[in-house]
């Protein structure tokens, strides 16, 4: 083979040699961006999954918060109304006469052992005529329906 053949030969191989590294060195310089660009993604997306995480912990403390202070003015508002509520006044009952029992009101109801409504089937020894209103504790037992009057 002439000399100059040999070196056609030699530098078509040199150049296909250095095509093929440029080619190799192209495809690991695009396999390392791809890597790249591919752990820059998942980055991103772990990033915007905190991001979401906080987000949606921080609503939910708002809500919690804004629940907290519901029930806190529901509160206040229940303390208030209730402090407002008037409580019905009983009307003072007038001194009873000397030897009569405080508890009613009306006609005198003795101050004894046992008080019965006369008339009734009591057994006394004491007994009194009625109606008598009850403006205390009904001691003696005369108001059976509990609607504040005794011996009806």
């Amino acid at each position: 083979m002439e000399q100059s053949e040999s070196k056609r030969v030699t530098d078509a191989r040199a150049a296909a040699a250095k095509i093929a590294a440029e080619k190799a060195a192209a495809k690991k310089a695009a396999a390392e961006k791809a890597a790249a660009d591919k752990a820059a993604q998942e980055a991103a997306a772990k990033a915007a999954q905190k991001q979401a995480a906080a987000e949606a912990a921080r609503q939910q403390a708002a809500a919690e918060e804004a629940k907290r202070q519901q029930q806190a003015a529901a509160a206040a508002a229940a303390a208030a109304a209730a402090a407002q509520a008037q409580v019905p006044v009983q009307p003072a009952a007038p001194a009873a006469p000397s030897g009569c029992d405080p508890n009613y009101a009306g006609p005198c109801v003795p101050i004894a052992s046992d008080v019965d409504c006369a008339g009734g089937s009591g057994n006394g020894p004491a007994y009194v005529g009625g109606p008598v209103t009850v403006v205390g504790s009904d001691i003696y037992g005369l108001d059976r329906n509990g609607d504040g009057v005794g011996c009806e």
